[in-house]
């Protein structure tokens, strides 16, 4: 792959080629070692960031984590995750002693208006399988699943199949699995339920998202 793209035209353009790419589907051996990674910026707030903030990442598969940190080539645009999240994404799963199997992005995948969200792009990247883990769908819709854990159902896109709502705890509210690179979303809901516990999170993802946070904390702590 060539670099991450830097500006909005490179990247719809690097987009649509994934898009357009049929990668062998993805086997899952019986025990795979499935990591997580996740970004942060200097605020959560809800917010479109800038070009130029810093971005701290993480990957972990559990319990060993690595950690990078980047800046952003633009703000916050729906379907441009990558312009700020990607290239410090990748350093952070380099960071780990070995590849894991299969890798969740806290993004979407195929649910995205050029089939290529971040998911499947940092795959392609990698060139490891990935699935996409969210709270809430880009663009796909569909019913909610019965009320009991590992209930899922299907969320379509323009008649497509792109992921899956996902029941983790019987009261607790679905979330979004999303067919990424090499995978589809069956297998997304069986990998992510594989290392799903009592919260909604799965927990390579969650720990990921720890160890981000608690890293932008350093830094700001160390900047006062």
């Amino acid at each position: 792959m060539p670099d991450w793209p830097d500006t909005i035209d490179a990247l719809i353009a690097a987009q649509t080629a994934l898009a357009a790419q049929r990668p062998e589907p993805w086997q899952p051996p019986e025990h795979p070692r499935v990591a997580g990674c996740f970004v942060c910026f200097p605020s959560d707030e809800p917010g479109p960031g800038g070009d130029g903030d810093m971005a701290w990442a993480a990957a972990a598969i559990p319990p060993e984590t690595a950690t990078a940190i980047g800046t952003t080539h633009g703000e916050y645009r729906p379907g441009l995750l990558a312009l700020r999240a990607g290239p410090v994404l990748e350093e952070a799963v380099r960071a780990l002693d070995s590849p894991p199997d299969v890798l969740i992005v806290d993004a979407t995948g195929r649910d995205h208006p050029r089939r290529a969200g971040l998911a499947v792009h940092l795959g392609a990247q990698l060139e490891i399988p990935t699935i996409g883990v969210t709270h809430r769908t880009l663009l796909a819709d569909g019913e909610w699943p019965e009320a009991e854990r590992g209930a899922h159902a299907p969320l379509t896109l323009e008649g497509e199949t792109v992921g899956a709502w996902l029941r983790i705890q019987p009261r607790a509210r679905p979330i979004a699995v999303h067919a990424g690179w090499r995978t589809d979303a069956e297998t997304a809901v069986e990998i992510v339920m594989s290392v799903a516990s009592k919260v909604r999170t799965p927990e390579p993802l969650r720990q990921a998202r720890r160890a981000a946070r608690l890293a932008r904390a350093r830094a700001i702590a160390g900047a006062r």
